[in-house]
């Protein structure tokens, strides 16, 4: 009875110390200078170090509860092994006869409460804080699809600027099934993409999710982020980075075979940069707004849709227009390639689900006219294709959007 009195006087202790220790673990200010590399290292044990306050917090409750638990297990187990060894029937020891205490049937019962109470409260004030996307400086969409991520920046400086972001690891580091790869895999192996979202430091960034085709999440560990990204539904998060620098994260739900090469790459730069990096990128999307009325020769928009189809395309349906068997359907021989030209036009635009595949072919809206005009020109003159309508315009494509 000593024992146990005396264990539960120390739970209650701890209990009454977790939650000013909780106050403040999570109220402790960055530092200066980021300690980590923005993405993962070998043989890493414990959570990334922190980038934002969310992060902090988070680590900060993560280090808590584990010296909690700690101390309870140690504490527990100590009592019993040391009742066990001192108290065995070999030193003469009989069993108690007490039948039950009140008093430590109270003690065993409000002790936890007030150990999940004070672990509760900080982990509470955290995330409500996480939840908290309100007067956000950029809103920023990002829409996972089968196996990329497009980024549309909503409001705030940078209004107006879209691009898609791809793994940009080379093929051949990565290898296939039974091939090994043919060159050196690089530092940033799979997790290095073409276009990083670029943001100012120091300004507070709300992301708006979604998806085209089945679940993703948004998830890079250094800012404390992870969300899902759900179809035909808009979730959001938000993150405010205390550091400059490269941040990287990754697809975190099972979202197909390609799942493993879906990074997240973030930029954190001064607001000086961000503001060029703005100029430069709106000066490249008006470079890149073709006019839709022009006529192209065949041979520009096959060069121009072998770019596309590459970086949008590929991973589905191969680079020899095969598909994946049981999962894509293969474009080389497609009826509806070397059909009217009007049916994958539609295709595009809308999206398919044939039921002959378990994958759903997504809409592609978000290309520009040329580029499905392209595309569409480049997969009906490609392989084995010889379709009859074998050209198609980006006029064609703006009437169908209509």
């Amino acid at each position: 009875m000593t024992h146990a009195k005396r264990l539960l006087s120390l739970l209650l202790g701890l209990s009454l110390t977790a939650f000013g220790i909780g106050r403040w673990a999570t109220a402790a200010p960055a530092a200066s200078t980021y300690p980590g590399t923005g993405g993962p290292v070998p043989f890493e044990m414990n959570l990334q170090p922190p980038a934002t306050q969310i992060a902090h917090e988070i680590y900060d409750l993560h280090t808590l509860m584990m010296i909690i638990c700690l101390v309870i297990f140690v504490a527990v187990f100590g009592v019993m092994f040391y009742s066990i060894f001192k108290h065995r029937k070999s030193l003469g020891h009989k069993p108690a006869t007490f039948h039950e205490s009140t008093t430590v049937e109270i003690a065993w019962t409000v002790v936890p409460f007030l150990i999940v109470i004070g672990m509760a409260l900080p982990a509470t004030r955290t995330v409500v804080g996480m939840k908290d996307t309100s007067n956000a400086d950029i809103t920023i969409k990002a829409t996972g699809m089968q196996w990329k991520w497009g980024y549309d920046y909503l409001k705030g400086e940078g209004e107006g600027i879209s691009f898609l972001s791809n793994l940009a690891t080379p093929r051949s580091q990565v290898g296939a099934p039974g091939v090994p790869p043919t060159e050196k895999r690089g530092e940033n192996y799979l997790i290095e993409v073409d276009n990083e979202v670029v943001v100012p430091v120091n300004k507070k960034i709300r992301v708006v999710l979604t998806a085209n085709d089945v679940i993703h999440a948004w998830s890079v560990p250094a800012f404390g982020v992870k969300q899902d990204a759900i179809p035909g539904f808009v979730r959001d998060t938000w993150f405010k980075a205390d550091h400059i620098g490269t941040f990287r994260g990754n697809c975190a739900e099972l979202c197909g075979k390609e799942h493993a090469f879906m990074p997240i790459v973030v930029k954190v730069v001064s607001a000086d940069d961000y503001k060029a990096w703005v100029d430069v990128k709106q000066k490249e999307m008006a470079a890149l707004a073709d006019d839709p009325s022009k006529v192209w020769t065949i041979d520009e928009l096959k060069v121009k849709g072998e770019k596309v189809y590459a970086a949008n395309c590929v991973v589905c349906h191969q680079a020899t227009g095969k598909g994946v068997p049981g999962a894509f359907a293969p474009l080389d021989g497609s009826a509806v390639v070397n059909g009217p030209k009007s049916d994958q036009i539609h295709v595009l635009l809308n999206g398919q689900k044939s039921g002959k595949y378990p994958a759903e072919m997504p809409a592609w809206k978000q290309l520009s006219d040329t580029e499905i005009a392209a595309v569409i020109t480049y997969t009906r003159n490609s392989w084995s294709n010889k379709a009859a309508e074998n050209i198609v315009q980006p006029a064609e494509v703006v009437a169908a959007r209509k």
